[in-house]
């Protein structure tokens, strides 16, 4: 009977809520609900909740009365921190700074000794008593989270108390326990003498700077107000006058400075006292950790300062219990501190659990009830944005890209004044001289000098300044490419074979390929590169990358042949190494002669008359090697084709940069040094590199191979000046047929610009200024028909000089509580690098004295870090290195969890073999078709449809486009059908459904 009773009253209480909360989903409830509430017994509510059931069934949409239906799966504990967290409140919760005191006795005294804290993770103090621990994660026993919850059941609790200082908040909590007979009156001196013990702190590593900068962090991150951090009190002990524990928790109304309770200059908001019986010491001590851990923790924060009884704290512990994963205690030593995370889990999640919009959707998996966890999720799908949308408007798109860039334009250059801004020049100018040099050395060779060193400085530096002034992504970085380098060559050879002047003819193709490109933007054809999922993105970033690592080691191993080593010396046999040049056969001496007058500087002055009948004496042992060959001597000896030290050295700069750049790189994340310097010493990682071993070299005094400049501004070609003009030296047809050559190089300038520009666009890098897929190519255009008027190089987006830039530019918090790694914040988008990495390369040609000293082994080994850089976060990269990982040492990535391991393997395998085919074509003449390269690498992908399902390409890859809709169709077709169904007539349905429900 008793049991009978107890049950009726929960399914009254069930009705009750199950009334009030039709409210907030727009259901009206009619007059019987008035009826229904006041009706005393079972059955006479439940059949006036039927009927009401019935009569707005008709007018109710479906997926409310489910949610109403399934409204049983909700907790007590979720129903009241549903609307304790959907109060409306602008401000956020300050940052809490909890502290933990413990009762310690010193001799006859007592006194309240720190033992912990909180800043989002625990430290401790070191049973040594002299340091704080490294901050880790709190790991808590199960049994003190219940007995926290029991102490705040029968404790006394103290909402929004008027406290100005310790000694009357301790005579409010101990006269509200007398009043409610929790403790005898003559235990009030006791308890008040010992809570007013003075308090003694670790200082040993002060923490209000860091209380103050996580201020600072929350501010930037989530563009909230900066809040002030306020503390929370834990205090707990055991005494001989008690027989049962004092417990009290206190709120009060105002955060008030309470003398010396807190180590450092935080008003305490929280107050949280246990005192008991002797014997329990470490039971009192978890139940102090448990507090405090809960006290830091975000949601259960929110509920402190928003709770309005007890109930409410109650039921953030009880969600805290729900979300707490246990550890067996044979598989986990609890002594063991666990490291901080790296990217600490947001508790947005969690809160929005409780929103009055996601009724029905609580209890369930952690943080979601009933949905997929994260790792569960599908992933997110292919996206690019608007940039790419299909206008169909003439120039739409570029309409578009300049409304969409032009309110940045003033922030786009203001930003760019922060130091590390320097960083980033410093580097990318390097990456961009070098790169200007070793391509301007390879087109003089290819063209005859008309285009050389000279010309690649100038190009670069009028190409690059103007992109990124106007681009609509200024964080691209334009070079010359190495298919650009093979069409120059392929075009100097046909015109040097057909009688046609090269310089007219590339400035009739670089008009058309201008003209085209115009073309291109008017009509959104980059909406093409939609179509460009992460595989052929990879595909393109890992080719280029391959080539800058396979450049740099090609150059560095060049180094030894030019450099030989003798690797037969041997120490004993020192005095047998020499070299000596012999003079050559003496009846080849005339015409030798005749070459060493012509190397003379009286060579004009030469007749025959005065032609000597037989040669001088020359003393060919004091011969310069050069010297020696061009005369025509020998040179004999044991060391002549050696040259000792150059090598080795070379190979110490090239080496000892990329390494050294590496390590500073990583410095931010050590434990050494404040991290305002260790964050500066990575940003200036290249550049400090490039200095120690620059200094290195000029210490040692070796002859090493240095960076050559040219010192005077003037074309390569004495014979051709800076304008080429467009008629006269080729006959009319060609200025016609160029149309045909332009087309290969307009998807050549097409497909490296896009795909770069889709690279450094990536979600990841989580750029904010919007992007200009139109506007990047309407410049580009523009530029090549300056470049060819000019007669300088052409220039596109370089993929691994950008990503680089992009790395350089990357902003991290300042500033986190000890222990919590900084959080990527985004990239510094803004023109000023681009434009100052340029005008210095134009006016390299007046640093040459200053250049002159930088080994080129030393921009070889920054090449190499810019290649091995550019690798790092492709997953493509990350897969190859599965193959040689046995299954139980592999990172557990998430689309491991998804993909059968054969599966990920055979995907990799395609790409594999996709990359190599393009490092062979890339090798050969057939290079100048590399944009058909990058064209069918999407037919590949499409191909792969055939092969992988929709599900493992989603993870592995992206969804193409028509898939992306073809699905959402499906979905739509399906969601009618469903909708049809749940329209068909049942008789009886919500009386049936509320009989088999657990209401009752």
């Amino acid at each position: 009977m008793v049991q009978s009773v107890e049950r009726q009253q929960r399914c009254l209480l069930c009705l009750d809520c199950m009334l009030t909360s039709m409210q907030p989903f727009g259901i009206h409830v009619p007059p019987l609900y008035m009826v229904a509430r006041g009706g005393q017994q079972h059955g006479q509510r439940l059949e006036f909740f039927c009927k009401i059931l019935g009569s707005f069934k008709a007018n109710t949409n479906s997926n409310n009365v489910k949610n109403i239906l399934s409204f049983h799966e909700v907790s007590p504990a979720a129903e009241r921190l549903r609307y304790i967290l959907s109060e409306d409140d602008d401000m956020p919760t300050p940052t809490l700074f909890t502290e933990m005191d413990t009762l310690q006795r010193e001799g006859d005294e007592l006194e309240w000794k720190e033992s912990a804290r909180w800043v989002k993770f625990e430290e401790k103090v070191e049973e040594g008593g002299e340091r704080w621990s490294k901050p880790h994660v709190s790991t808590l026993s199960l049994h003190s989270l219940f007995e926290l919850r029991t102490c705040l059941q029968t404790g006394t609790v103290l909402l929004d108390l008027d406290g100005y200082s310790l000694p009357q908040i301790v005579d409010d909590i101990i006269e509200r326990q007398i009043e409610e007979g929790m403790i005898s009156p003559d235990l009030r001196e006791k308890i008040s003498f010992v809570l007013l013990r003075k308090h003694r702190h670790q200082t040993k590593k002060p923490i209000h700077r860091s209380l103050a900068d996580i201020g600072k962090s929350s501010s930037s991150t989530s563009e909230s107000p900066n809040l002030d951090a306020e503390a929370s009190n834990v205090l707990v002990g055991e005494v001989d006058f008690l027989n049962k524990p004092f417990v009290a928790f206190v709120r009060l109304a105002q955060a008030t400075t309470l003398g010396g309770l807190t180590e450092v200059p935080v008003p305490t908001r929280f107050l949280f006292i246990l005192l008991g019986p002797q014997g329990k010491a470490k039971s009192y001590n978890e139940i102090g950790r448990a507090i405090a851990t809960l006290m830091v923790d975000d949601l259960f924060s929110d509920v402190a300062y928003k709770a309005r009884d007890r109930e409410d704290l109650i039921a953030g512990i009880d969600e805290f219990l729900d979300e707490v994963i246990v550890l067996p205690p044979g598989e986990w030593d609890p002594k063991i501190r666990i490291e901080p995370p790296k990217k600490v889990p947001s508790a947005d999640k969690r809160k929005s659990v409780f929103s009055l919009n996601e009724l029905g959707q609580m209890n369930g998996t952690a943080g979601g009830g009933g949905g997929l966890a994260e790792d569960e999720e599908m992933p997110v799908q292919h996206e690019l944005g608007e940039e790419l949308a299909f206008t169909g408007r003439f120039c739409g798109g570029l309409y578009l890209d300049i409304k969409r860039k032009l309110p940045w334009f003033p922030s786009d250059f203001y930003e760019g004044f922060h130091i590390q801004s320097i960083s980033a020049v410093l580097f990318i100018y390097l990456g961009c001289i070098t790169n200007a040099i070793t391509f301007g050395g390879l087109l003089g060779d290819a063209t005859d000098n008309y285009q050389g060193v000279m010309e690649s400085f100038l190009g670069t530096a009028l190409a690059g300044s103007v992109f990124c002034f106007f681009g609509g992504q200024p964080l691209i970085i334009l070079s010359s490419t190495g298919p650009i380098l093979i069409f120059e060559k392929l075009l100097f050879e046909f015109s040097k074979n057909n009688s046609i002047d090269y310089m007219e003819l590339r400035l009739w193709i670089g008009m058309h390929s201008c003209l085209q490109c115009f073309i291109l933007v008017a009509t959104d054809a980059s909406y093409i590169i939609k179509y460009m999922t992460r595989f052929t993105e990879e595909g393109f970033s890992s080719l280029i990358s391959f080539i800058f690592i396979s450049d740099a080691i090609k150059k560095m191993v060049g180094a030894f042949k030019y450099y030989p080593i003798n690797t037969d010396f041997k120490p004993d046999y020192v005095t047998t190494y020499k070299c000596e040049c012999l003079a050559p056969d003496p009846t080849a001496g005339f015409s030798l002669y005749f070459a060493f007058l012509l190397s003379s500087p009286f060579v004009f002055f030469i007749t025959p008359s005065t032609l000597p009948d037989s040669l001088p004496a020359l003393d060919w042992s004091q011969l310069s090697k050069k010297e020696c060959v061009k005369y025509g001597g020998s040179l004999v000896g044991k060391s002549c084709k050696y040259v000792p030290d150059l090598a080795l050295m070379s190979f110490i700069l090239f080496f000892g940069t990329y390494s050294m750049t590496v390590s500073l790189k990583k410095f931010k994340f050590s434990r050494y040094f404040p991290t305002k310097l260790r964050k500066l010493i990575s940003d200036f990682s290249i550049f400090m590199s490039i200095m120690t071993f620059v200094g290195l070299d000029m210490l040692m005094g070796l002859k090493t191979p240095k960076l050559i400049v040219p010192t005077e501004f003037k074309p390569t070609r004495p014979d051709r000046g800076w304008l080429v003009m467009p008629f006269g030296k080729n006959p009319w047809w060609v200025y016609l047929a160029s149309f045909v050559p332009a087309l290969l190089v307009t998807i050549l300038i097409f497909m490296d610009q896009q795909i770069s520009a889709v690279i450094v666009n990536r979600k990841e890098n989580k750029l904010k200024k919007g992007c200009g897929y139109h506007l990047d190519l309407f410049w580009v255009g523009v530029l090549m028909a300056t470049c060819s008027f000019l007669g300088l190089p052409w220039y596109v987006a370089a993929t691994v000089i950008s990503i680089a830039h992009i790395e350089s530019l990357k902003m991290e918090s300042e500033s986190s509580a000890p222990g919590e790694q900084p959080q990527f914040l985004g990239v510094r988008e803004q023109r000023m690098t681009g434009i100052l990495v340029f005008v210095l390369t134009g006016v390299s040609i007046f640093l040459a004295p200053v250049l002159k000293f930088i080994p080129m082994p030393v921009l070889y080994g920054v090449f190499l870090y810019m290649g091995v850089a550019s690798l790092s976060g492709i997953q493509f990269w990350d897969r190859i290195k599965l193959y040689m990982m046995p299954s139980k040492h592999q990172p557990d990535f998430t689309y491991l969890r998804h993909v059968p391991l054969r599966r990920v393997h055979l995907f990799t395998l395609i790409q594999i073999t996709c990359l190599a085919v393009l490092w062979v074509l890339k090798s050969t003449f057939l290079a100048i078709i590399f944009p058909v390269m990058i064209l069918g690498l999407m037919v590949v992908r499409k191909m792969l449809d055939m092969v992988f399902s929709q599900h493992d390409l989603a993870w592995l890859d992206d969804l193409l486009p028509e898939k992306e809709k073809k699905k959402k169709d499906d979905d739509k077709k399906k969601g009618k059908e469903k909708e049809k169904e749940k329209k068909k007539p049942k008789p009886d349905d919500s009386e049936e459904e509320v009989r088999n429900s657990s209401f009752c």
